[in-house]
């Protein structure tokens, strides 16, 4: 497990809070927020943001994902979700999620997921082991 308390950890999990403060969830409910830390220490985040018609609405992984391309971010290093439980386990992203995370990081991405109580990690290899890819 990763030590939630050094910096830069820290950092990124405050955003990804901060971010899911910011979701856009009068359906759900279900209030989440993303932030990646990128290899050159930049955070950019995302929000839920939902619609009445549901296939159009956009998780926060994806957000902050395609908020890091449209500012022409470095390369992801690690994905923080924050996100209430769900069943009683920790949040994680979606397969939809994951392969955007697949197609931007690789398999090496660190995904740090939490409620604000309990913190979980994984990378993206261990989570979507046969997501497709680029060669």
């Amino acid at each position: 497990m990763m030590d939630v308390n050094a910096e830069p950890l820290r950092s990124v999990l405050l955003s990804a809070r901060e971010a899911r403060d910011n979701a856009y969830a009068p359906y759900s409910k279900f209030k989440m927020g993303a932030a990646i830390l990128t290899e050159s220490g930049e955070i950019v985040c995302g929000s839920l943001v939902e619609n009445i018609s549901l296939g159009l609405a956009m998780c926060s992984e994806r957000v902050a994902f395609f908020s890091a391309v449209s500012s022409c971010s470095a390369r992801p290093k690690i994905l923080a979700l924050h996100a209430p439980k769900t069943g009683g386990r920790l949040t994680w992203p979606c397969g939809a999620c994951l392969q955007v995370a697949r197609e931007f990081a690789g398999p090496d991405l660190i995904i740090v997921a939490t409620d604000g109580v309990d913190v979980g990690t994984a990378t993206l290899g261990e989570l979507g082991p046969h997501l497709p890819s680029k060669t």
